[in-house]
């Protein structure tokens, strides 16, 4: 973005508007540099950014819902595991010949390392609280059963440890260690079929909402933040600047917002607002919604017993979203059980959306890629019919491949967020990608992000990008900043054994990490 944005400090509290009156009309006009659209963890954390970076820059952000995080970031709507590939097998593939590719695994890896720093650097400093409120240490495991799976485990960890983001992952084909460490999951297995596992002491359980929370209440500070507000339209002016069209969802007050950069964090919703923005950027993509749902224990005693993120293999067909894993969450100080997901469909974009969000979104540009994706993904499309008409004692034989004792009763089916994957415009058709999308606008005046996995674990070197995309001007100036706030800034930890080890100690330390976990190896 090559024009500078308006300075003036302005300070405000949370949802109190910083408005002008026009005398033409009845309607509110809101002039600021930054306007965020949703109030999740990416707009929290590009708006933390960009404060840090720019403290003069006004800031307001508007949010459809009574509340932040409540869609995707909320901790019950996502599995909150901090992803850097340390348990999940969809980003260590095998290869024709049997290799384990672990390419997409360090890029993951390295970009979680960068999401702790920042985090870090934020409790260190006053930008987040207590830590505990967010992140606990928690094991993060990758399971196989069966001989061949076994196997791949064993390429998977000799892959991996030799690495110095993995260093310390352990690989595990001994029956009893497999039961003493996971109890739940050994209670009742038959081990005539054998059992493996790649074991991670110290890894994270992330809640993404009490950190989105955390972000937005720094941001508050000097930023307006505008809950039960509803973006209508998005208009680009002839200077490059965005007016956003806004609906008080209460009141039915609309508001002019006058913003130099605007971007759109809005989860599901965010296809629709770039498509109005009618950038042509956006221009080719589609969106194909898939839900699901979670068992949720009920049982104290069960929940007790099991203390890791247990990761297995995704079934033939399904999307890397929809691999089962059992999963110890710590939320508000409690610690939980969930197991999941179960895929469902639902042509919502958003949980809180609506059943014309997906016809709405079929336009000229993306109509081809979208008739496309049918006859490419027969696969995707035969597992989700089988899991639509899967019974409740069909989901519950499912657990027990993880749970071989697990009771239905001490379980329950709660809904999780809706999940948009992207579908990218590829010559006269289209792929369907399970991965985030960046979108920028050719001057840098607007960008969003459409996808999900990784999704939320990165949203630190996501906002980055953006930072780097769409302020070309700032962003050399910005690099000291960057650099003390993540000090590996523009560096691979994998190649620098000694500079990891001192982030690992320092964002273990501050993110108190450590003192109740075993010490990393």
């Amino acid at each position: 973005m090559s024009k500078n944005l308006r300075g003036g400090k302005r300070r405000g509290s949370q949802c109190t508007p910083r408005a002008e009156e026009s005398s033409s009309v009845s309607q509110k006009v809101i002039k600021t540099d930054v306007a965020l659209i949703g109030a999740g963890i990416m707009s929290a954390t590009l708006g933390t950014l960009i404060r840090q970076l720019e403290p003069n820059w006004s800031i307001s952000l508007f949010e459809r819902l009574d509340a932040a995080a409540a869609e995707s970031s909320d901790p019950w709507n996502n599995a909150g595991t901090g992803h850097s590939a340390l348990c999940e097998l969809n980003y260590t593939p095998a290869g024709a010949n049997g290799d384990i590719d672990i390419t997409k695994a360090l890029n993951i890896n390295e970009q979680f390392q960068t999401s702790r720093q920042f985090w870090a650097h934020g409790v260190d400093n006053g930008v987040l609280g207590a830590p505990d409120e967010f992140i606990n240490p928690i094991p993060h495991v990758s399971f196989c059963h069966g001989a061949d799976g076994v196997e791949f485990l064993r390429k998977r960890h000799a892959a991996l440890s030799s690495q110095t983001v993995f260093e310390g992952m352990e690989f595990i084909d001994d029956d009893d260690v497999f039961a003493e460490r996971l109890p739940l999951m050994g209670e009742g297995r038959d081990y005539s079929d054998p059992v493996g596992l790649n074991w991670f002491t110290q890894g994270t359980d992330v809640d993404f909402g009490a950190l989105t929370q955390q972000l937005l209440n720094y941001v508050g500070r000097d930023a307006d933040l505008y809950f039960g507000h509803e973006v209508r339209n998005l208009t680009k002016q002839s200077d490059g600047s965005w007016v956003v069209k806004i609906r008080n969802t209460r009141t039915g007050e609309k508001l002019r917002v006058e913003a130099r950069f605007v971007f759109v964090g809005a989860g599901g919703g965010a296809l629709h607002l770039l498509q109005r923005s009618g950038i042509k950027e956006a221009k080719g993509f589609g969106g194909f919604p898939v839900s699901g749902e979670f068992f949720r224990c009920t049982n104290p005693d069960v929940i007790a017993e099991h203390s890791a993120k247990v990761y297995g293999q995704a079934a033939v067909g399904a999307p890397p979203m929809s691999v089962p894993h059992l999963d110890t969450r710590v939320i508000n100080g409690d610690k939980g059980l969930l197991f999941g997901p179960y895929a469902g469909w639902s042509p919502k974009f958003l949980k809180t959306g609506g059943v014309m969000d997906l016809p709405k979104s079929v336009k000229p540009g993306n109509l081809l890629p979208m008739m496309s994706i049918a006859p490419k993904e027969f696969g995707l499309l035969k597992y989700l019919i089988s899991e639509l008409s899967a019974s409740l004692n069909d989901r519950v034989t499912t657990l027990r491949d993880f749970a071989p004792k697990a009771v239905g009763d001490d379980w329950e089916l709660i809904t999780a967020g809706q999940r948009v994957q992207v579908i990218r415009k590829n010559g006269l058709g289209g792929s369907l990608e399970f991965g985030t999308a960046v979108v920028t606008s050719e001057d840098g005046s607007m960008a969003g992000l459409l996808g999900a996995s990784p999704g939320a674990s990165t949203a630190v070197p996501a906002m980055i990008s953006i930072l780097e995309k769409c302020f070309t001007a700032h962003f050399d100036g910005w690099k000291p900043k960057l650099t003390e706030m993540i000090p590996s800034f523009g560096q691979k930890l994998n190649d620098n054994p000694a500079l990891y080890r001192e982030m690992w100690d320092w964002t273990n330390k501050s993110l108190k990490l450590t003192d109740s976990a075993v010490e990393k190896q």
